[in-house]
């Protein structure tokens, strides 16, 4: 294949819920291979396994499945499922304008969707039965859609669930999620802009335009944030996509760099091994060879 299957949901029917709840044993066995072939989604995916036994894969990490495994799949993130189709569990599908009303949505999509960092983890005792208790409710109102208020309260309840479920993995963490924080939150709409934008070859000073800011004042935050600065995160957004087309697919190394915005192929080749240390090619090769 020269291109990584992609799904959506309700794509063609935007009246419809932009949210869905899926048995994951009856979803495995309805998807068959097709789940268990490296794929994406244009939607965020939450995956809770019930039982221990077996693998997933996210993007160049392979993850053993614990019990209580919760796994937290962004959009356009590339996984996919083991071969085995008897898993127990919930499998949760939302569309980003379901979710994304508020400020305080921008901090949990990326505290909770770490898309490289840390998109797996087993939930504790403690944290499971309100985290069932939410899902319970969710089931609840799925049954009745034509309820007052229906699709509002499942909005309210996913947040509730996933405010639950970071509360309980903050707990293992160093770092608190502050919510008050303008910087944070200024930093995670640059993110946001990243992903809109990386394939269009837009200047630190064109994204701290699109958020009212300085680049002076967007290179104080993103370093203040994370301890590098805006060309830094742009061009890792950039490497991420272009080892994921190499990995996944297998176009020719100048369809890549036409596919991430370079006009000049043998350019990006230098952008690749300046930050890789190794070629296209060569990455590749090594990667393939690790399977």
């Amino acid at each position: 294949m020269s291109k990584i299957a992609q799904y959506h949901l309700h794509k063609l029917q935007p009246e419809k819920l932009q949210f869905e709840v899926y048995d994951l044993r009856s979803y495995r066995k309805k998807s068959g291979n097709h789940a268990a072939v490296p794929h994406s989604h244009s939607y965020y995916q939450i995956i809770w396994f019930f039982s221990e036994g077996g693998t997933h894969t996210v993007d160049f990490k392979t993850y053993s499945v614990n019990t209580n495994t919760i796994l937290f799949i962004s959009k356009n993130q590339i996984h996919a499922f083991d071969k085995n189709l008897d898993i127990e569990g919930w499998l949760i599908h939302f569309n980003e304008s379901f979710f994304m009303h508020t400020d305080v949505d921008i901090f949990l999509k990326y505290n909770i969707f770490k898309t490289q960092t840390n998109p797996c983890y087993a939930v504790q005792v403690d944290a499971i039965s309100t985290a069932k208790t939410y899902m319970s409710l969710i089931l609840d109102e799925l049954k009745q859609r034509n309820r007052f208020g229906f699709e509002e309260n499942i909005r309210f309840l996913l947040k509730s669930l996933l405010i639950t479920l970071e509360r309980a993995h903050q707990e293992y963490s160093t770092k608190a999620l502050e919510f008050n924080s303008q910087h944070e939150l200024i930093f995670f709409q640059f993110k946001e802009l990243i992903e809109q934008h990386y394939k269009e070859n837009i200047t630190v000073k064109e994204y701290a335009a699109k958020l009212h800011i300085s680049s002076k004042t967007l290179t104080t935050i993103s370093k203040e944030i994370i301890g590098k600065s805006p060309s830094q995160l742009i061009q890792e957004r950039i490497i991420l996509e272009t080892k994921r087309l190499l990995k996944f697919t297998p176009l020719q190394v100048g369809e890549i760099a036409f596919k991430i915005g370079f006009e000049d192929p043998s350019y990006f080749i230098k952008f690749f091994k300046r930050h890789e240390s190794q070629s296209p090619k060569s990455y590749r090769e090594n990667i393939q060879d690790e399977n």
